[in-house]
């Protein structure tokens, strides 16, 4: 049996809490025993859910803005061969002491990718899917009609009609979940809160106003000198 306490570099988990301020559209594909044509994703106990996967790619996204603002080189996801450590066709300065890697002598990856992985470098950052704290039982199902518009000619289309499920308006539901570290950079718990405070919505449909939120989480212990190493970035 694995003990996480046990394990060489150990785990640091911050819950994370975000609270949606308009309704959520999260869809899941395929999904069964609803009217919806695109019904919000639900885990198996029938609680609504923001997957992993979505706050992380997200997450990634701004942060990666964050340290090109900083003037460190990043690579482009989420092509593998335009990542750290292959760069096809990137000419930024990716060899800095800063991107050398315990383990990886021979090759450099960046910032973004010593936090959140690539192709070669394993992940520091685990995500838990935020799972609605609000009992199932008490969230009525929520139908939000659409039309799909043509592009070209700029009107609707015939015929298609459809239907999103989201969660209630307006009801300040909460998602909470958890952020595992382990091993991560001195800098990774800045750029990550830094990051959170970029995404502002998730979800589809956010131009139609869904998926606005807010988000509530602890002091996270900063050190003044992950501020400090991220300020190096233009020397």
């Amino acid at each position: 049996m694995i003990y996480l306490q046990q394990l060489s570099n150990p785990i640091t988990s911050y819950q994370i809490t975000a609270v949606i301020d308009t309704a959520l559209c999260v869809g899941a594909g395929g999904s069964s025993g609803s009217l919806a044509d695109k019904p919000i994703v639900r885990n198996s106990e029938g609680n609504l859910l923001i997957p992993a996967s979505q706050l992380k790619g997200r997450l990634r996204h701004e942060c990666e803005k964050i340290a090109r603002g900083l003037h460190w080189a990043v690579c482009s996801s989420p092509n593998p061969q335009t990542m750290c450590p292959q760069r096809a066709g990137l000419t930024e300065n990716f060899q800095r002491t800063q991107y050398q890697v315990s383990g990886y002598e021979s090759q450099h990856h960046c910032l973004i990718c010593q936090v959140f992985g690539n192709p070669v470098l394993a992940s520091r950052v685990i995500f838990d899917d935020l799972i609605c704290t609000e009992n199932p039982d008490n969230l009525p199902e929520v139908l939000r009609p659409g039309v799909t518009i043509n592009r070209r000619r700029h009107i609707a289309e015939e015929q298609k009609l459809y239907f999103l499920e989201t969660s209630p308006a307006n009801a300040q539901i909460k998602f909470t979940g958890h952020i595992h570290l382990s091993g991560a950079p001195i800098y990774a718990g800045a750029l990550i809160l830094a990051g959170l405070r970029h995404i502002h919505a998730l979800g589809g449909s956010k131009s139609a106003g869904l998926g606005w939120l807010h988000w509530e989480f602890p002091e996270l212990p900063l050190e003044q000198g992950a501020w400090d190493f991220l300020a190096k970035g233009g020397e």
